[in-house]
């Protein structure tokens, strides 16, 4: 298993001190939406039926991760979380798109958990993993060209920001050759359903991508 320090800077915890991650490791096949298809459906009409663009916005999990935003300085409504950005995918009538089981099942974990959730090769990652909040440095987002992460959570590597808790990058995303994955679970609330999350995520990743040599973890 490829270990990696990981580790949250103090630009992060001192403004937002509850924040932490659910960290998840393992090995997986990469195999077609089909196999996981069906469960997006059923997160997706359950998502349309209960919530509506107002209501969304004062949603426990959504409101506290907007809040943090705000926080550091930048405008959630902006830069939207990944999170929230499903939720009003959905609710405006449209499909979450499907990639791949790997991606999906991350898909559906941030809408079930209220999380930002990011599904990433682990293999793709060179050295110890930071998160800290974004400068003003070049950032591609996948399918969204160069987005501006000053001030929102990014996670970086000794080659610079591969992940953000809006958008991720080209460089870690799943892809067909993938082996090794890495998922993250941000939590702007503390650890107390982080455990919850984690069992959630380990179990849809062994029934849905064969995941092995499974190692769970929260960083504080």
């Amino acid at each position: 298993m490829n270990e990696k320090t990981i580790s949250i800077d103090a630009s992060i915890k001192d403004t937002t001190p509850n924040f932490c991650i659910g960290v998840l490791r393992f090995d997986a096949k990469v195999m077609d939406s089909s196999v996981f298809g069906p469960m997006l459906d059923k997160i997706e009409q359950k998502v349309a039926s209960d919530y509506t663009l107002k209501t969304l916005l004062k949603t426990e999990g959504i409101l506290d991760a907007r809040n943090a935003y705000k926080a550091y300085g930048k405008d959630p409504s902006r830069y939207r979380l990944a999170v929230e950005s499903l939720y009003r995918r959905i609710i405006k009538g449209n499909k979450v798109y499907r990639i791949n089981n790997l991606v999906d099942i991350g898909n559906y974990l941030s809408l079930a958990t209220k999380k930002s959730t990011a599904v990433l090769d682990l293999d793709q990652i060179k050295g110890d993993i930071c998160i800290r909040l974004g400068k003003e440095e070049p950032y591609q987002g996948i399918a969204r060209g160069e987005l501006n992460v000053e001030n929102i959570p990014v996670y970086v590597d000794k080659q610079g920001p591969f992940g953000s808790t809006t958008s991720d990058t080209p460089r870690t995303m799943i892809q067909e050759s993938t082996k090794s994955v890495l998922v993250f679970i941000i939590s702007f609330t503390g650890p107390k359903d982080l455990t919850h999350d984690l069992d959630l995520a380990t179990s849809l990743f062994q029934d849905y991508a064969g995941a092995t040599n499974i190692r769970k973890t929260i960083v504080k």
